[in-house]
């Protein structure tokens, strides 16, 4: 079975939408664990859109969740995610003006920074992925580099897949990095726009060992917990 990490970068988002304290990250990470989650992923972008700096102290402090935090390459935030010492730390790249992550690393233009950070990451015992897109290049780079594991960037055949387009190239360049990655023993993660059906079909690649996986499964809560918590305020309103 593979493993399945929760993105909470969502519930960040709301509780920012009303810039109140409600709902709190720190909280719906313990709540997926309870749940069944097997790790828990955060995203502190530079802009602090969504996660904040507090929200990383108050996770990370709590050594019964696995954290993996997404950072970019920027030299403050790398000093954050040192500082507060998470289980993981994803390498992501980083535009402001985006909506969401549009792609992997450029391992090539940034081999040289990116190597000094794992250093210092596993210095300090926190194990490394890259995000990176699906392709055997990056995927050689990645082990030169020495990191623990990557995540390959799942956004194409995910649109793929929703917008009802043959996904079979894509499926072929994953899978073949995956049989890649695991023969130089680099252990693989994916995520990025999966939902339900797009993680059944990349699911029979046996050597993804965990989905990362937050939009979708953030949205899909809010219909699937609305019965339960409208049912609870009608019973306080009819008293």
């Amino acid at each position: 079975m593979k493993r399945l990490g929760i993105n909470i970068d969502h519930i960040a988002t709301i509780r920012n939408a009303r810039g109140s304290f409600h709902p709190d990250p720190s909280i719906a990470a313990k709540y997926v664990m309870q749940c069944g989650a097997d790790s828990v992923t955060i995203h502190l972008r530079e802009d602090r859109r969504h996660i904040k700096d507090i929200d990383v102290f108050k996770i990370c402090k709590n050594k019964k969740i696995p954290v993996n935090l997404e950072t970019s390459l920027n030299k403050d935030i790398i000093k954050i995610a040192l500082k507060y010492k998470p289980d993981f730390i994803c390498l992501v790249p980083e535009n402001r003006k985006e909506v969401t992550t549009e792609g992997g690393l450029n391992l090539i233009k940034n081999k040289n920074k990116i190597k000094n950070f794992i250093i210092r990451f596993q210095n300090k015992k926190i194990r490394t992925s890259l995000f990176i897109n699906p392709n055997l290049k990056d995927v050689k780079i990645a082990k030169e580099l020495n990191v623990d594991c990557i995540e390959l960037h799942t956004g194409k055949i995910s649109d793929l897949i929703k917008q009802k387009k043959s996904y079979t190239n894509e499926f072929k360049k994953i899978r073949k990095c995956c049989k890649l990655a695991n023969k130089i023993d680099l252990e693989v993660h994916a995520g990025h726009g999966l939902d339900y059906k797009s993680t059944k079909i990349l699911n029979r690649i046996k050597e993804i060992k965990e989905f990362n996986i937050g939009h979708f499964i953030i949205g899909e809560s809010i219909f699937y917990g609305l019965k339960k918590i409208i049912k609870r305020f009608k019973v306080i309103s009819s008293k």
